[in-house]
């Protein structure tokens, strides 16, 4: 009678070899160091791969928007080219299929942003479109800004991925982040990356560790929009704007706290709550994952989930191929969406009153919340729905109040929804959210963020 052989059993931490430590450790402590780490940049602390990022931007400078503008161009002939005429020569080039055979409201969107982004170089079209204010803001402070991180982030970002990292500061946080939050504990890094460095980090790393089965739907659509924090770099440059720094540490204390306010109650709201607990394939996570075996304690079996990540760690060149991967799958597919959607959001920001009408119902909301200027505060509401900063800037030449400025400054922080930047990130990427999605969220952060912070101004303002 033939014997069944039992599975061979994981090897014990203790018994893990010193190259796999070393696979864990070197990678890990570098993306930690590019990534987490703060480091002092002039007067403002940011993070290395944000200091980076803007090496390369000024390395660029001289010719940065000649080379966006080809290459939404390129994305925009080339997706045409593929998802219309869907020629077999190309179509067998796996990254090319992949980068531009897209559907067709991704096309269509792509060959917005490439109308757009010819209109604004070439400065010929309506004005409304590239002007200072609309086509010309992104491409010209934003895009660049954003060609620069996808860049460093691409290549660089297999570092923090696969060598174990996030398997061990998810292992340990999910006791704390599941039930509060209802996400796995490595969500936490993508909240620090965001907070230290830039939101756009968050949701590229959340978005990679969607389309590898790491997160479900809910999970993604939760942590995208909720955990890419604003920088604190960037929230400095937002209290400035309603010269309000010296009240910058009761500023971000009341940020922090409307934001973790915020992450507790909209995702247990719809649309959040109805998103699926399914991976992106369709296929159901394993319910018994994130439980702790039997006899050994949580840190032990977060560095045995840490180390078995590395042991199956990619080489030297698979980091290199995939980095490269990725910087041109964020570059081509998400530039000429930011583009379009963003040109197109400011536009009706700029040139239209529709902000100015969906800001009238919470009027008698501000009244009631005690804000001073209530009917010039609810203009700048909904405006940060098309871009984060315009609040401030309408803050800044129209209210006298600081108690008012003090609050739209931190409400257009923590609204974090915003179409120039975090939400055509959204949209551009796999996660799954839509616009209308993504309107009802802002609401929904808007609804829950400003008692909190109303009531930190009175307290710490008025």
């Amino acid at each position: 009678m033939s014997q069944i052989n039992s599975p061979t059993p994981k090897p014990d931490v203790k018994q893990r070899n010193l190259k796999v430590w070393f696979t864990f450790l070197i990678p890990s402590l570098i993306g930690v160091f590019l990534f987490m780490t703060p480091v002092p940049s002039g007067e403002i602390m940011t993070i290395p791969i944000a200091v980076m990022a803007k090496g390369i931007q000024t390395a660029f400078n001289d010719f940065a928007l000649g080379l966006i503008a080809t290459i939404i161009c390129i994305t925009g002939v080339m997706s045409l080219l593929f998802s219309v005429l869907k020629p077999k020569m190309l179509t067998k080039f796996r990254l090319l299929n992949h980068l531009f055979n897209v559907s067709w409201i991704w096309l269509v969107t792509r060959l917005l942003g490439t109308v757009f982004v010819l209109m604004t170089y070439y400065q010929i079209g309506p004005h409304a479109i590239n002007s200072e204010n609309t086509g010309l803001l992104v491409l010209k402070d934003l895009l660049p800004v954003l060609f620069s991180v996808f860049i460093l982030a691409g290549l660089l970002l297999p570092l923090l991925l696969n060598f174990g990292l996030l398997e061990l500061v998810g292992t340990l946080l999910t006791r704390v982040m599941r039930p509060l939050f209802g996400v796995p504990g490595r969500s936490a890094v993508n909240c620090v990356a965001s907070w230290l460095g830039d939101g756009s980090v968050g949701i590229l790393m959340t978005a990679r560790q969607y389309e590898d089965k790491y997160y479900t739907q809910r999970e993604a659509a939760v942590i995208g929009t909720t955990f890419s924090a604003v920088s604190i770099t960037f929230c400095l440059v937002v209290i400035g704007q309603v010269k309000l720094e010296y009240l910058f540490a009761p500023f971000y204390l009341t940020v922090c706290l409307a934001g973790v306010v915020a992450a507790i109650i909209v995702p247990r709201l719809p649309p959040l709550s109805f998103k699926k607990d399914v991976f992106i394939d369709g296929k159901e996570p394993d319910g018994n994952a994130e439980l702790v075996p039997e006899g050994k304690t949580l840190f032990k079996h977060s560095l045995d989930v840490a180390l078995d990540k590395a042991d199956k760690a990619p080489g030297i060149k698979g980091t290199i191929e995939e980095g490269i991967h990725n910087a041109l799958d964020m570059v081509f597919a998400v530039l000429p969406v930011v583009m379009a959607v963003g040109t197109f959001a400011l536009i009706i920001a700029e040139y239209t009153p529709i902000f100015q009408y969906l800001g009238m119902p919470f009027i008698p909301f501000l009244e009631l919340l005690r804000v001073p200027e209530a009917e010039a505060a609810a203009q700048t509401i909904m405006v940060g729905f098309a871009d984060m900063f315009i609040p401030s800037i309408l803050a800044a030449g129209s209210i006298e109040s600081d108690v008012t400025r003090f609050i739209i400054a931190a409400m257009s922080v923590t609204q974090l929804i915003y179409m120039s930047e975090v939400g055509a990130l959204l949209l551009g990427s796999k996660i799954p959210v839509n616009i209308f999605e993504l309107f009802i969220i802002f609401i929904l952060r808007t609804l829950v963020t400003l008692p909190v912070i109303a009531f930190m101004a009175h307290w710490l303002v008025g």
